[in-house]
């Protein structure tokens, strides 16, 4: 939907609804170049890295098929290293696992059911391969933890689009996540939250 569509859609001539994409998430990392390798050796594409000045350094990733990237390096955050979480989204949630097994990645095993408390997880994949509904992560050397997610091909994620089409797909989404979790879902809660704890 068009910024005009939305606006016409909202019925109020005077307010605008411009696309807001999210494009690039600051990592904080303590060493630049150890951290770069583990980005490399992960399989993420390097965009970039420059040092346009003294006590700057931008290095960033892309993972396969993102749209969104990272950035880390010198003089970008006051963060403390290991502070980051960011939400990988899968479709295959085994084969994403196996491959960064196989690029020397330490990760988690998978587990499914709700992400808390922690005693509820069940080991393996969701039965019914719902989206939403299976989990492992992995952490960057400095502890940023990155959950990997499974999403079915052509599900879209529930907040994207209009704010009325967003609402739709978050009851789709609610409706379609494992049962065991559906309350979570609808309280709005990120179905990874308390990944590690």
């Amino acid at each position: 939907m068009s910024a005009t569509e939305a606006q016409n859609a909202s019925g109020n001539a005077g307010v605008r609804n411009v696309d807001m994409k999210l494009e690039v998430q600051i990592i904080p990392v303590s060493d630049v170049d150890r951290s770069k390798e583990f980005y490399e050796q992960l399989g993420w594409r390097l965009d970039d890295d420059v040092a346009p000045m003294e006590g700057l350094r931008i290095v960033q990733f892309t993972p396969p098929g993102s749209p969104t990237s990272i950035t880390f390096g010198q003089g970008l955050t006051t963060a403390a290293p290991g502070a980051a979480e960011a939400g990988v989204i899968v479709s295959d949630i085994e084969a994403a696992r196996d491959e960064l097994v196989g690029h020397g990645i330490e990760v988690s095993d998978i587990w499914h059911g709700p992400p808390f408390p922690v005693e509820a997880r069940q080991p393996g994949v969701d039965p019914e391969r719902a989206s939403y509904g299976s989990f492992f992560y992995f952490n960057d050397p400095d502890g940023n933890l990155y959950p990997a997610i499974h999403r079915s091909s052509g599900v879209d994620h529930p907040g994207s689009g209009s704010s009325c089409a967003g609402r739709t797909r978050r009851s789709t989404l609610i409706n379609q996540a494992p049962s065991s979790w559906r309350p979570i879902a609808a309280a709005g809660l990120a179905p990874y939250a308390s990944f590690t704890t």
